[in-house]
């Protein structure tokens, strides 16, 4: 979007970023940027919080106002007010996955564990009155079913005719992690994205799961199922170090 604005701007049109990576800001020397504190997939900071999010729309619009440049990039002076832990939160359950470590095993967890949580994501849906499961078109227990049949060395296949098996495996593991997150943070405990990103990849069956079947499909000689293992299925900063 940075190197987009450079054309923008060649057609009189005033262009503003919102840069979350700073140093790949300052390689593409954007015309105006703001720079801010959040994780990735949030550029106006916390959801649900309208107010927070109109500070940063309106401190990126101000830089259009700025004369200095041609190369402006400029600090938004908060972090994210989730971004702190809530010392309230507790995990959803107390249920350490088996420390056996074989698929089998792995996999009978991983679907016991997804029963366990049905209370809590029915009581985030009460709550918000939405969820955002529903890309696999799946249910989440045939989501769960996928994910163990992959685990325990399946042949992948796609129940749904118009999505080929390694789009379906992605879909099903966004339903998944959707799941969990919206379980875990079910109540009134207001947790922020990394404790829940702790406990998710952490502490569940589910988050064990998919670091093993990244690393089969890891493995695969399907190229298409390599590359959705390998940048979709488990986020670049839980990736686990080899050993």
């Amino acid at each position: 979007m940075s190197a987009l604005g450079h054309y923008l701007e060649e057609e009189d049109l005033a262009t503003v970023a919102i840069s979350l990576t700073r140093p790949q800001t300052e390689r593409t020397r954007p015309p105006r940027a703001l720079w801010v504190p959040f994780e990735l997939g949030r550029p106006f900071g916390p959801p649900s919080d309208p107010g927070f999010q109109k500070r940063v729309i309106l401190a990126a619009l101000r830089l259009v106002e700025r004369e200095d440049g041609p190369v402006l990039i400029e600090d938004f002076p908060d972090d994210d007010p989730r971004a702190r832990p809530d010392p309230g939160w507790r995990l959803p359950f107390d249920h350490a996955a088996a420390a056996d470590g074989s698929a089998e095993v792995m996999a009978r967890e991983f679907e016991s564990e997804i029963d366990l949580l049905r209370g809590h994501h029915d009581r985030w849906v009460t709550q918000r009155g939405y969820s955002t499961l529903g890309l696999s078109g799946l249910s989440i227990a045939d989501c769960g079913r996928l994910v163990a049949g992959q685990l325990r060395g399946e042949v992948l296949a796609s129940p749904r005719a118009t999505f080929s098996p390694p789009l379906m495996l992605r879909f099903a593991v966004d339903d998944l992690k959707a799941y969990y997150l919206e379980a875990g943070a079910a109540g009134s405990a207001k947790p922020s994205s990394r404790q829940l990103g702790d406990w998710f990849w952490n502490a569940t069956a589910a988050g064990a799961a998919l670091h093993a079947v990244r690393a089969a499909c890891l493995t695969s000689s399907d190229d298409r199922l390599k590359l959705i293992a390998g940048n979709f299925m488990v986020p670049a900063a839980r990736v686990l170090a080899p050993g």
